[in-house]
């Protein structure tokens, strides 16, 4: 897009047109994908509309919203959401993840250190809702001291994530603390990424299924 300044008719509507139509924002009109990670403390969605980011701030009092796309220069609905957020006078903080590759030991403890200093309540989200999101918030839960069933269950089919397919890896970082406790013992979760998970394992280990991928890449075609 050609200008950021949505105060310009000509960049709104540019910006309006490639969320919708490139950005797939208008398969996301009906499909609001929101839930409840704690209430009146943790949301999470996909990538909201300016008014379902404005009916969030409403409804529920959000302060924060987090990105877990990241900053997306020409993207129509990551412009849009800024442009809402500010109008809103919200934080708007970008912490972006990966939803097919092993965690970063890097983003896992920088989204946490986000979480212990932002404003609650926040809203969290990705693309869909589905992958990244669910990660962020099971991220969320473990650093609360929940149980790994209750991050998980963040990473459910009832989002749209399909554990299956290479986005199973989420599933499978979530595990991998569980069999840590299992044989080691009690260990909070933040220390165990710091001082115990790799990446590299992980990703040996990992293997999905091809008629999964070939549903979450090909035909939901997610980012």
């Amino acid at each position: 897009m050609a200008s950021r300044d949505l105060s310009v008719p000509g960049a709104r509507r540019a910006a309006w047109l490639n969320s919708l139509f490139v950005d797939h924002a208008l398969l996301r009109l009906g499909w609001r994908n929101w839930g409840v990670v704690e209430s009146g403390r943790l949301y999470r969605s996909n990538h909201p509309m300016p008014w379902q980011l404005e009916q969030a701030a409403r409804r529920h009092g959000i302060r924060t919203v987090i990105n877990l796309r990241g900053h997306r220069e020409a993207c129509g609905s990551d412009a849009l959401g800024r442009f809402a957020a500010t109008e809103l006078g919200l934080e708007h903080i970008d912490a972006p993840l990966e939803s097919r590759g092993a965690p970063h030991k890097d983003r896992v403890l920088r989204l946490a250190g986000i979480f212990a200093r932002m404003t609650e309540p926040a809203l969290i989200h990705c693309k869909s809702g589905a992958d990244r999101t669910g990660l962020a918030a099971g991220v969320w839960l473990l650093a609360q001291g929940r149980p790994v069933e209750q991050a998980l269950g963040q990473l459910s089919l009832r989002f749209g994530h399909v554990a299956a397919a290479r986005t199973g890896i989420l599933d499978a970082f979530f595990r991998r603390y569980a069999a840590f406790l299992k044989a080691r013992g009690p260990k909070p979760f933040l220390d165990w990424v710091r001082d115990d998970y790799s990446e590299d394992e992980l990703r040996a280990e990992f293997r999905s299924r091809p008629w999964a991928d070939r549903l979450v890449d090909g035909v939901l075609r997610r980012e």
